[in-house]
């Protein structure tokens, strides 16, 4: 774990669970002067966040309630402006704007970006600030994908405060129809041969 991402979450209260739990040794040196303060994103993580078609984001309202959502849209709609700064063009859904409201009462925001297919996870810490799309339109459009069918209302523009690439450990395999076709364009070959195959083996055939 980076040391700007420890000195965020590690609170006193996590490290007296740390401290009962016996892992508090440990994870002293998160916190040590000497550890990579990494708050900034290099080329693998700006890589990784481009990649992603979805991402889970936590925010928090007004009466301590924690909220977790799921983002998406097509592969890249997470961009990366600088390396500090991510958003995307927050689009239209079920107009409950419980994220939106969290936002702009209280700017902290979480972020996990997943690859289930390589067991990868990516955690993310910042501060959120909402443009609508009246306000900055050439912004909202440099983020928004024309063709992904979906109306955006405005940008979130983040600034990253920490981040964590996280263990691979307990994190399930799981493909896209899209990762999945890869292994199932050589199955469908192979069925298409054995298929033609055995009609040309029944048209040989005499007839009973």
């Amino acid at each position: 774990m980076a040391r700007a991402f420890a000195e965020i979450a590690f609170t006193p209260t996590v490290r007296a669970a740390q401290s009962r739990q016996g892992s508090a040794a440990m994870n002293d040196r998160m916190l040590a002067p000497e550890t990579e303060r990494a708050n900034l994103l290099g080329p693998e993580e700006a890589a990784f966040i481009t990649a992603r078609d979805g991402f889970y984001q936590a925010t928090v309202s007004e009466t301590g309630w924690p909220y977790v959502q799921f983002r998406g849209g097509p592969a890249g709609f997470l961009k990366v402006l600088d390396e500090r700064t991510i958003a995307y063009a927050d689009f239209r859904g079920n107009r409950q704007y419980v994220s939106t409201g969290n936002l702009a009462g209280d700017d902290r925001i979480s972020m996990i970006l997943m690859d289930y297919p390589n067991r990868r996870r990516l955690k993310l810490l910042g501060r959120a600030r909402l443009v609508e799309a009246a306000d900055d339109p050439d912004l909202v459009a440099v983020l928004h994908d024309p063709s992904y069918r979906a109306r955006p209302e405005r940008a979130v523009v983040i600034t990253i405060e920490g981040l964590d690439w996280n263990c691979p450990q307990h994190i399930p395999v799981r493909l896209t129809r899209e990762e999945m076709e890869p292994h199932l364009a050589p199955l469908r070959g192979e069925l298409a041969r054995l298929t033609a195959e055995n009609a040309a083996l029944k048209a040989a055939s005499p007839a009973p």
